[in-house]
């Protein structure tokens, strides 16, 4: 099985790379590919630029096997400039490339909420798993429309290829892009939010920087 993590990761941190080694481990992944969107439709577009973003990504991976930075919207963007990171497009392409493996979708509660603004937002379980991650304790509550997805049994989704819908505790690290991006804005010491590596990237090509 194949894991699917999509963000702007402005900047990745901890907090994301806890829950993609998580998850690997959980449900026994081949891989998580780690998806930063170039024109997310549900929030502005970042004002560090997808690649810089991707490299960040690449720094934070580099010493953990299974974990990729998958750049496939960001190519889908440069190839047509206007054309939004929908990921009901994104997964139709990692299904052409992975026919055969179950692709599980992961997403926070709070986008499993919103779930009905993403864009065709029911075809994504044609291509797909849903797991929303949420932290223990949490009690699910899928709405009427897809309450016959779910699944309690992890087993299913390597049954199939797409389709169900699961519920995962995860150790979900409470740590804002938000508040790493005004950290820096500050000249504040944002150690142990991110890998010391994306750090020094992030001075190097002076980043997240006040404005005059």
């Amino acid at each position: 099985m194949i894991g699917i993590l999509g963000g702007t990761f402005n900047p990745i941190h901890y907090g994301h790379l806890r829950c993609a080694i998580e998850v690997k481990g959980l449900f026994g992944l081949e891989q998580v590919r780690l998806i930063p969107n170039a024109y997310p439709p549900h929030k502005e577009s970042p004002e560090v630029p997808a690649l810089l973003r991707a490299q960040m990504i690449d720094l934070a991976i580099k010493n953990h096997p299974g974990l990729v930075c998958d750049r496939r919207e960001i190519d889908r963007y440069q190839q047509s400039p206007t054309q939004q990171s929908f990921m009901v497009d994104t997964l139709a392409s990692l299904r052409e490339d992975f026919p055969e493996q179950p692709l599980l979708l992961f997403i926070g509660n709070d986008a499993f909420n919103q779930l009905p603004s993403w864009h065709c937002w029911q075809r994504l379980f044609d291509y797909a798993h849903i797991v929303v991650m949420a932290r223990p304790g949490w009690k699910a509550q899928a709405f009427d429309a897809i309450k016959a997805r779910v699944t309690e049994n992890a087993d299913a989704l390597e049954q199939a290829q797409a389709g169900k819908l699961f519920f995962q505790a995860v150790t979900l690290l409470d740590i804002s892009a938000t508040a790493i991006r005004g950290s820096f804005a500050k000249q504040q010491d944002p150690s142990f939010l991110l890998p010391d590596v994306v750090i020094e990237y992030i001075h190097h090509h002076q980043l997240y920087q006040s404005p005059e």
